[in-house]
């Protein structure tokens, strides 16, 4: 008998099932397979090898030695000097490698003949997996890849830096940017008084030459300290600017950055965000000296997609690891997956997943296709914090539901489930909360009816027979909306489902779509998960979407 023959006997006399390793998370996700069908042969082969590495168990240990291993500030050398630099542990670094490698920082600003025309979805199918193995070190990802937005407003900074930030050398050497291969780029928006009101900022800059200030104040949060450079937010004369500041001069010194410490975060600990205080920091400026605001928003857009993403990708990877073990598992003379409440939940729950990682796909797609495209453009501008809210709301919930199906063996940290569990949350705060989402909604509906007409209509031609009853709820939350903004969540969250039942449907899911619309849209009041009627086939959707492995 081999060993592999011995493990399973093992575990089935024990009861308890392999752990979810060695499972290629891409090809067993049919959806994800099926979305990315129609991207080049040699695209697709990548994704078969990324979906081998992210449920690896090399992979994963190094997963969980960057978690159980947080960053640590060293803010003084021995002699008593400035430091500020942060230590990683080397699981870090590595994966940090690999992803820099796939192009997850660089990917959609490269000029690449197999992704042409579908950057966005390419990059967004890796983050997608790549979510499904650790996300902490995919933060400095997603601010350096959407760092080149805020970069190209100013044209002779997009020239020195694109090119660093576009190698896919990782460098962690501490040296000035451009003596390194490749360069990260972090972010530092918030401040104490001012959270999301950034115009509350009070950190201020001085123009001391063409294009260069000098800034002083203090950032409450600034996310990936031992970055090359960070896309700040400061006071000018004219109003908010906004300025890419290097951590370090051109002569090695240090460019009056100041971490005061890390901040212990409930998740993302393999990641390092901090306070800083700063005084006489050189920085180049982006875009108009009053228009910061504006230039800071078109990189955050970008991250809020990595938002909805990576909520899918997480929430994919606890789902497939609970329809795995309860598959495994016996109780009551029977696996756990056979028993009818436990199948109604698993199958609640899918097709929730469903919904998410099409509508994150949509979204790339119409990222892509924006430029040329007036419904596409559309549909990123009101849909981009629909979906980042709805992804992001239910990821939390979702997975909690997920580990309660492993009962005690998900509540423990050696299941990447427990690490999904304590990442999920971030996502709904980073780059806007849930009520900033509803906010940027109703902005959209002040200023831009025409865009909400254009999406509905593609929402009514979807949904089919369901579309004229659907958009009329929705015109009808619109118009609550316009005489009280706090019904605001509301109208996101209706968006929400509308636009997931319409996706599955445009996609041909079949029964999937029927069952998210009918229990979404047309069921009563639900809290948890669980609720499916008879009428649903709960087998069909999980084997569907959760293939019993071969």
């Amino acid at each position: 008998m081999n060993d592999m023959s011995r493990d399973e006997e093992k575990f089935g006399e024990l009861n308890q099932p392999k752990p979810w390793l060695g499972i290629n998370a891409y090809r067993s996700d049919p959806l994800v397979v099926d979305l990315t069908g129609d991207l080049n042969r040699a695209i697709r082969d990548e994704y078969d090898q990324l979906g081998n590495y992210v449920t690896s168990p090399e992979a994963q240990e190094l997963a969980r030695m960057a978690n159980e291993n947080p960053p640590k500030l060293r803010t003084h050398g021995p002699r008593g000097e400035r430091q500020d630099t942060v230590e990683f542990h080397p699981a870090w670094h590595a994966l940090m490698r690999r992803s820099m490698q796939s192009g997850l920082h660089s990917s959609i600003w490269e000029t690449i003949p197999e992704q042409r025309a579908h950057e966005h979805k390419v990059r967004a199918t890796r983050f997608y997996l790549s979510a499904q193995l650790e996300c902490g070190h995919l933060c400095p990802l997603t601010m350096t890849s959407a760092s080149i937005a805020a970069m190209m407003a100013s044209p002779r900074v997009h020239k020195e830096w694109a090119p660093k930030v576009l190698s896919r050398k990782y460098d962690s050497t501490n040296r000035p940017a451009m003596q390194k291969s490749a360069i990260t780029v972090g972010m530092g928006m918030t401040e104490k008084q001012g959270g999301t009101d950034v115009r509350a900022n009070r950190s201020t800059a001085e123009r001391v030459g063409e294009g260069i200030y000098r800034l002083s104040g203090h950032k409450w949060f600034m996310s990936a300290p031992m970055s090359d450079g960070f896309i700040m937010l400061a006071k000018t004369n004219e109003g908010i600017g906004c300025f890419l500041v290097p951590r370090l001069l051109e002569d090695g010194s240090a460019n009056g950055l100041n971490f005061q410490r890390l901040k212990d975060k409930l998740g993302n600990r393999s990641n390092a965000s901090s306070e800083v205080e700063f005084t006489d920091a050189f920085g180049y400026l982006l875009g108009e000296s009053g228009g910061g605001i504006r230039t800071i928003l078109d990189m955050v857009t970008l991250t809020r997609l990595d938002c909805a993403v990576a909520s899918a990708g997480m929430m994919r990877a606890s789902l497939a690891e609970a329809v795995h073990h309860t598959r495994g598992r016996a109780v009551f003379g029977k696996n756990l997956i056979d028993q009818p409440l436990m199948m109604r939940v698993l199958a609640d729950m899918a097709l929730d997943v469903a919904a998410a990682t099409a509508l994150s796909f949509r979204l790339a797609d119409a990222f892509d296709r924006a430029r040329g495209n007036p419904g596409d453009a559309a549909y990123a501008r009101v849909m981009t914090p629909v979906i980042k809210y709805w992804n992001c709301k239910i990821a939390p919930s979702l997975i909690a539901e997920a580990m309660e199906c492993l009962g005690g063996n998900g509540y423990v940290e050696e299941r990447p489930i427990a690490r999904h569990y304590r990442e999920a949350p971030v996502n709904a705060i980073w780059e806007g909360s849930g009520s900033v989402m509803a906010l940027d909604v109703l902005r959209v509906l002040s200023r831009g009816r025409d865009l909400f007409d254009t999406v509905l209509a593609g929402f009514e031609r979807d949904l089919g027979a369901s579309g004229k009853k659907t958009v009329e709820v929705l015109r009808a939350a619109m118009a609550l909306c316009e005489r009280d903004e706090g019904a605001a969540r509301l109208l996101i969250e209706q968006l929400a489902l509308a636009a997931g039942a319409a996706e599955l449907a445009r996609l041909g899911a079949g029964k999937i779509a029927d069952a998210f619309l009918e229990t979404r849209l047309a069921g009563g009041w639900r809290s948890t998960y669980g609720m499916l009627d008879a009428r649903f086939d709960a087998r069909y959707i999980v084997d569907l979407l959760y293939p019993p492995a071969a």
